[in-house]
């Protein structure tokens, strides 16, 4: 009796030695992929940043962003009820709760929440949405800059 199609390539598979290889070479290979995922998701506030320096350029007076006027900006309540703090707590590594919705909101800061800043899509939207709660108005590239900049240079230590 002959062995069927399906047996002679089985046994086919099993006589090339290159073909297991070839099999764990892609294992390997999504694997590296998962693991290396996350950091470059960790880049992405450096790229939001080099895209608001390139949009804030041509603003008169610019020169680079500053973690003190974020602070600032952060802080303050540009004479309208809400600022920042107001939702996102004085510290942004702590946990915050929305004024309003009393929903739980993780913590602004990077060092205390990797995944902030991982979504260029999501991070416009909650700008769009909290300037105008915060400023009235949409934030300008250099107040976005800004913003980021102070957050990202928070340590581990609280204030």
């Amino acid at each position: 009796m002959l062995p069927s199609t399906r047996d002679r390539r089985h046994s086919d598979e099993a006589d090339r030695p290159g073909r297991s290889i070839s099999a764990s070479m892609r294992v390997v290979a999504a694997v590296m992929f998962l693991v290396s995922a996350p950091s470059a998701g960790a880049e992405t506030w450096r790229d939001l940043l080099q895209g608001y320096r390139a949009e804030a350029a041509g603003t008169p007076g610019f020169t680079e962003f500053s973690a003190a006027r974020g602070r600032q900006l952060f802080a303050d309540s540009h004479g309208r009820d809400w600022r920042c703090s107001s939702c996102h707590t004085d510290d942004p590594r702590a946990m915050g709760r929305h004024e309003v919705t009393g929903k739980s909101i993780q913590p602004l800061a990077p060092i205390a929440n990797a995944a902030r800043f991982t979504s260029p899509r999501k991070v416009e939207k909650w700008f769009r949405r909290n300037c105008r709660d915060v400023l009235g108005r949409e934030c300008t590239a250099r107040e976005k800059g800004d913003l980021i900049s102070y957050l990202t240079s928070l340590g581990g230590e609280r204030q």
